[in-house]
C-alpha cells in the first residue's frame, strides 16, 4: 500500500511539473501564409498576434478578421497537441482521464 501511495505521489509531481512547462512553453499558428501569426502557451493563453502589413486592407476587414481567427485556432491546436504531448502518458498512468478540463482525453 505504501508503494502505491508513493506512485500515486510521484505521478502528482510529475503532472504538477508538466503543467508548469506547458504554462511556460509557446507554439505557434499561423495563416495566409504566415500574413498572421499567432502565438499561444501550452496551456492555451494567446501571448502574440504578429499581422503583416500586407493583410491590412481597409476595404476588406472581413478577411483579416478570418486570418486572426484561424491563427488563433491553429495556435491552439498546436497546444493542445503539445498537452497531449506532455500530459498523455501521465494521464494514462492515472487510469486514462486526467482530469483536466480542456485536455481531450
Amino acid at each position: 500500500m505504501q508503494q502505491l501511495l508513493q506512485q500515486a505521489q510521484k505521478m502528482q509531481q510529475d503532472l504538477a511539473a508538466a503543467q508548469e512547462e506547458l504554462a511556460q512553453a509557446e507554439v505557434e499558428g499561423q495563416a495566409g501564409g504566415g500574413l498572421v501569426k499567432a502565438t499561444v502557451t501550452g496551456s492555451g493563453e494567446l501571448r502574440a498576434l504578429v499581422i503583416d502589413p500586407k493583410a491590412v486592407d481597409p476595404e476588406d476587414t472581413e478577411t483579416l478578421a478570418d486570418l486572426v481567427v484561424a491563427a488563433v485556432q491553429a495556435a491552439n491546436e498546436n497546444a493542445q497537441a503539445l498537452q497531449q504531448q506532455k500530459l498523455g502518458p501521465l494521464a494514462q498512468g492515472l487510469g486514462g482521464g486526467s482530469g483536466i478540463p480542456g485536455l481531450p482525453f
